[in-house]
């Protein structure tokens, strides 16, 4: 972890933590080097744990029934008190709700920081921005892009990274490629190998994930040579054995076929693909059934030229006592095995690993 935060976070999410529009929160929730985590604000769970909601877990981060509830507690008589407002929602085109508005001025008034990750850039209202001057706080949008005159254009380079390369691509979006990837990455580097994340989302920046880019915050000619420019700098600077690679959607959601853009320019040695087999209609696309997982794998390897080695497993839907068929299941059906990396942890995932790294 590192030494300094960038502070002390309430996480926002109402009406979405424990759904696939409260992504982000999850993750903030799950780890984050960048905040301290205080709380989480989504009144359908007022009271509860934020870990036992999401997996059953305790990690004693309430969850509170508003932003003024929150804010209360912890600027009292806390050691620790809030100083952003974290918008913790990821829905569907990234947009900002009416309702949510009025929570984050809210926020403002009360003297917090506000980070966002939405394509709504907050900085940009008015209101809000007038209001973060008086008060003397920030307001950072996270998926604003670099200037243009910063970004890269696809050379090649990625030729030069001679570390194994690994993709944790998904067949599907918000089915948890960020959270297996990091939790390889920790497996990894527990193993004895020195392995590096390159982020592809908002998300992977708010949890403090060193290299990366915010790949649909991009113009699309960019967006390869970003892909490569982050992969490649993490090899000079960092000198990894392992470079994992976050997936962005998967190849064959309508709205987000980002894991084109990974394969193409990230140019992976071997590929890891998460999925949710309960899942039967892509995230957010009533009618558009999901690909079966073979067809996925097919296609994958059909446009790498390289192995799907492993399934990782979305267990939304499970019981705890139907996991181990499932991933049974899976490697009978494709002949590649696959693991609950967020129920069981990645060390059989480290081991089909091992022999790919140079």
């Amino acid at each position: 972890m590192k030494n300094q935060f960038d502070g002390n976070a309430i996480v926002y999410c109402e009406g979405a933590f424990g759904t696939p529009s409260g992504k982000t929160a999850h993750g903030l929730v799950r780890r984050t080097e960048r905040y301290r985590v205080l709380a989480v604000v989504d009144s359908n769970h007022a009271g509860a744990d934020a870990g036992m909601v999401l997996d059953g877990k305790k990690n004693l981060i309430p969850i509170y029934n508003s932003v003024t509830d929150a804010v209360s507690t912890f600027n009292g008589s806390s050691s620790h008190p809030a100083t952003h407002l974290v918008v913790g929602l990821a829905p569907d085109g990234g947009r900002l709700p009416p309702d949510a508005r009025k929570d984050v001025l809210l926020a403002l008034e009360k003297g917090l920081n506000v980070d966002s990750g939405l394509h709504d850039f907050l900085s940009e209202d008015p209101e809000m921005q007038a209001l973060a001057e008086k008060m003397g706080v920030r307001i950072r949008d996270v998926r604003k892009a670099p200037e243009r005159r910063n970004l890269h254009f696809f050379s090649g380079k990625i030729e030069e990274v001679s570390c194994l390369k690994v993709a944790i691509l998904g067949s599907d979006s918000a089915i948890g490629k960020r959270t297996t990837a990091l939790i390889l990455r920790d497996a990894m580097q527990a193993a004895g190998y020195a392995a590096q994340l390159i982020g592809t989302g908002q998300t992977a920046w708010m949890q403090g994930v060193r290299y990366g880019i915010i790949l649909d915050s991009l113009v699309n000619d960019f967006v390869s040579g970003e892909i490569e420019h982050a992969v490649w700098q993490a090899w000079q600077e960092a000198h990894p054995q392992v470079i994992l690679l976050e997936g962005q959607g998967s190849l064959m959601n309508p709205a987000y076929p980002g894991g084109f853009e990974i394969l193409a320019a990230g140019r992976p040695d071997v590929v890891v693909l998460q999925h949710a087999p309960k899942r039967l209609e892509y995230d957010g696309f009533p009618g558009y059934p999901m690909h079966s997982l073979e067809k996925q794998i097919q296609a994958i390897e059909l446009l790498s030229e390289k192995p799907v080695v492993a399934v990782t497993l979305n267990h939304e839907g499970f019981s705890r006592e139907e996991i181990p068929d499932c991933c049974d299941n899976i490697k009978r059906d494709t002949g590649v095995p696959a693991f609950d990396v967020l129920q069981n942890g990645a060390e059989g995932l480290v081991d089909i690993l091992k022999p790919f790294i140079r």
